[in-house]
């Protein structure tokens, strides 16, 4: 072992707290707005509502025996604010990030957009989970899930895999 901590081979997680405020209505240009009503109730009020959202960023990896680190702090503070903080802050997720324009922005989406943004700012394969928090009772975990669709016979059902990235 040297100065810096653990030897080579050992990983570790390391994870990092950002809040951010944005509003946003969840409505589905696929369907009636009857249906939107009825699907997202009060959430699809068409002046919109807002959250504080709170986002767990975590990467993997394993630690360099040099500086002990999975990977720096500033650095990773830096990709969060790029990829989280400049373009979701204080927006209207749906009138104000080009993402939404087409795509219901729900939690589940809102992740899914954090985890592809990102993506253009880390090394591959140090993202390991990115947890939304939308209130303190609604949570989105995603860690780069990717259904695969397979389809056995033309008169089958489809049937969807999960995948990891």
């Amino acid at each position: 072992m040297n100065g810096a901590g653990l030897g080579p081979g050992w990983w570790a997680r390391v994870s990092r707290l950002v809040s951010f405020s944005a509003s946003h209505r969840l409505h589905s240009k696929s369907l009636s707005n009857e249906e939107n009503l009825k699907l997202f109730g009060k959430c699809n009020n068409p002046n919109g509502h807002g959250h504080n959202y709170k986002v767990v960023v975590t990467v993997h990896g394993e630690v360099d025996p040099v500086t002990g680190m999975v990977m720096n702090l500033t650095d990773l503070k830096e990709y969060i604010e790029e990829a989280i903080m400049k373009p979701l802050d204080h927006k209207n997720l749906d009138l104000g990030v080009p993402y939404f324009a087409d795509i219901v922005s729900t939690t589940e989406n809102v992740a899914v957009y954090i985890w592809e943004n990102l993506q253009k700012f880390l090394p591959v394969g140090v993202l390991y989970k990115v947890k939304v928090y939308e209130t303190d009772n609604n949570i989105v975990v995603y860690k780069g899930e990717q259904l695969l669709e397979i389809s056995f016979h033309p008169y089958l059902k489809k049937i969807f895999i999960p995948l990891s990235n």
